[in-house]
Protein backbone atom coordinates (compact mmCIF):
# COMPACT_ATOMS: atom_id res chain seq x y z
CA UNK A 1 0.00 0.00 0.00
CA UNK A 2 1.36 3.53 -1.03
CA UNK A 3 0.08 6.25 1.38
CA UNK A 4 1.11 9.84 0.32
CA UNK A 5 0.07 12.79 2.55
CA UNK A 6 1.42 16.73 1.76
CA UNK A 7 0.94 20.05 3.77
CA UNK A 8 0.96 23.44 2.41
CA UNK A 9 -0.44 24.91 -0.68
CA UNK A 10 -0.87 23.91 -4.37
CA UNK A 11 -1.51 27.28 -5.44
CA UNK A 12 1.82 27.94 -7.04
CA UNK A 13 1.12 24.62 -8.90
CA UNK A 14 -2.23 25.73 -9.36
CA UNK A 15 -0.88 29.40 -10.73
CA UNK A 16 1.66 27.37 -13.20
CA UNK A 17 -0.84 25.00 -14.59
CA UNK A 18 -3.55 28.29 -15.11
CA UNK A 19 -0.68 29.94 -17.21
CA UNK A 20 -0.23 26.91 -19.21
CA UNK A 21 -4.43 26.29 -20.36
CA UNK A 22 -4.23 30.33 -20.90
CA UNK A 23 -1.35 29.48 -23.23
CA UNK A 24 0.58 33.14 -21.59
CA UNK A 25 3.64 32.40 -23.03
CA UNK A 26 2.72 31.83 -26.71
CA UNK A 27 2.93 35.91 -27.10
CA UNK A 28 6.81 35.71 -26.30
CA UNK A 29 7.20 33.18 -29.11
CA UNK A 30 6.08 35.70 -31.31
CA UNK A 31 8.48 38.39 -30.15
CA UNK A 32 11.53 35.71 -30.94
CA UNK A 33 10.22 34.85 -34.39
CA UNK A 34 10.04 38.41 -35.15
CA UNK A 35 13.50 38.74 -33.41
CA UNK A 36 15.21 36.06 -35.23
CA UNK A 37 13.98 37.37 -38.79
CA UNK A 38 15.80 40.60 -37.85
CA UNK A 39 19.31 38.99 -36.73
CA UNK A 40 18.72 36.32 -40.01
CA UNK A 41 18.51 39.68 -42.01
CA UNK A 42 21.44 41.49 -40.36
CA UNK A 43 23.99 38.27 -40.63
CA UNK A 44 22.68 37.20 -44.43
CA UNK A 45 25.46 37.86 -46.42
CA UNK A 46 24.25 40.61 -49.27
CA UNK A 47 24.74 40.48 -52.80
CA UNK A 48 21.66 41.51 -54.09
CA UNK A 49 19.56 41.54 -50.97
CA UNK A 50 16.64 38.91 -51.59
CA UNK A 51 18.10 36.43 -49.59
CA UNK A 52 18.19 38.25 -46.62
CA UNK A 53 15.03 39.75 -47.55
CA UNK A 54 13.19 36.67 -47.83
CA UNK A 55 13.54 35.07 -44.19
CA UNK A 56 10.11 34.42 -42.50
CA UNK A 57 8.61 32.06 -39.47
CA UNK A 58 6.00 30.30 -38.10
CA UNK A 59 4.35 29.11 -35.14
CA UNK A 60 3.50 25.31 -34.97
CA UNK A 61 1.11 25.27 -31.97
CA UNK A 62 -0.72 21.96 -31.32
CA UNK A 63 -1.79 20.09 -28.14
CA UNK A 64 1.18 19.59 -26.07
CA UNK A 65 3.89 21.49 -28.41
CA UNK A 66 5.01 24.68 -29.48
CA UNK A 67 7.75 26.00 -31.58
CA UNK A 68 9.30 28.07 -33.52
CA UNK A 69 10.33 27.55 -37.73
CA UNK A 70 12.20 30.05 -39.66
CA UNK A 71 12.76 29.80 -43.09
CA UNK A 72 13.83 31.67 -46.38
CA UNK A 73 11.90 31.57 -49.62
CA UNK A 74 14.85 32.93 -52.16
CA UNK A 75 15.94 30.36 -54.11
CA UNK A 76 17.31 29.47 -57.89
CA UNK A 77 16.66 27.19 -60.65
CA UNK A 78 15.06 25.24 -61.02
CA UNK A 79 12.77 26.57 -58.00
CA UNK A 80 13.97 23.45 -55.26
CA UNK A 81 17.79 25.50 -54.55
CA UNK A 82 17.12 26.79 -51.38
CA UNK A 83 20.00 29.86 -51.46
CA UNK A 84 20.36 30.65 -47.75
CA UNK A 85 21.30 26.86 -47.42
CA UNK A 86 24.13 27.38 -50.11
CA UNK A 87 25.56 30.25 -48.64
CA UNK A 88 25.37 28.01 -45.37
CA UNK A 89 26.70 25.09 -46.51
CA UNK A 90 28.66 25.68 -49.19
CA UNK A 91 28.44 24.30 -52.72
CA UNK A 92 30.09 22.77 -55.99
CA UNK A 93 30.01 24.40 -59.16
CA UNK A 94 29.57 23.56 -62.81
CA UNK A 95 33.30 23.29 -63.24
CA UNK A 96 33.60 21.20 -60.63
CA UNK A 97 34.67 22.97 -57.95
CA UNK A 98 33.45 23.72 -54.49
CA UNK A 99 32.90 27.21 -52.78
CA UNK A 100 32.82 27.10 -49.11
CA UNK A 101 29.93 27.88 -46.77
CA UNK A 102 30.03 30.66 -44.31
CA UNK A 103 28.48 29.83 -41.08
CA UNK A 104 26.09 32.86 -40.77
CA UNK A 105 22.79 31.64 -39.01
CA UNK A 106 24.46 29.76 -36.48
CA UNK A 107 26.10 32.69 -34.49
CA UNK A 108 23.04 35.16 -35.78
CA UNK A 109 20.81 32.99 -33.78
CA UNK A 110 22.64 32.07 -30.45
CA UNK A 111 21.67 34.94 -28.89
CA UNK A 112 17.77 34.27 -29.85
CA UNK A 113 18.24 30.95 -28.57
CA UNK A 114 19.72 31.98 -24.97
CA UNK A 115 17.18 34.66 -24.84
CA UNK A 116 13.93 32.72 -25.54
CA UNK A 117 15.98 29.74 -23.34
CA UNK A 118 16.05 32.36 -20.49
CA UNK A 119 11.85 33.82 -21.00
CA UNK A 120 10.92 30.11 -20.83
CA UNK A 121 12.93 29.13 -17.95
CA UNK A 122 11.67 32.25 -16.12
CA UNK A 123 7.91 31.66 -17.28
CA UNK A 124 8.39 28.26 -16.16
CA UNK A 125 9.50 29.12 -12.73
CA UNK A 126 7.18 31.59 -12.03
Amino acid sequence: MIRLSSKGSFSNTDKFLQRLKSRSYFNQVSKYGAAGIAALQKATPVESGQTANSWYYQITDRPGYFAVHWFNSHSEEPGTIPIAAIIQYGHGTKNGGYIQGRDYINPAMRPIFDQMLDAMWKEVTK
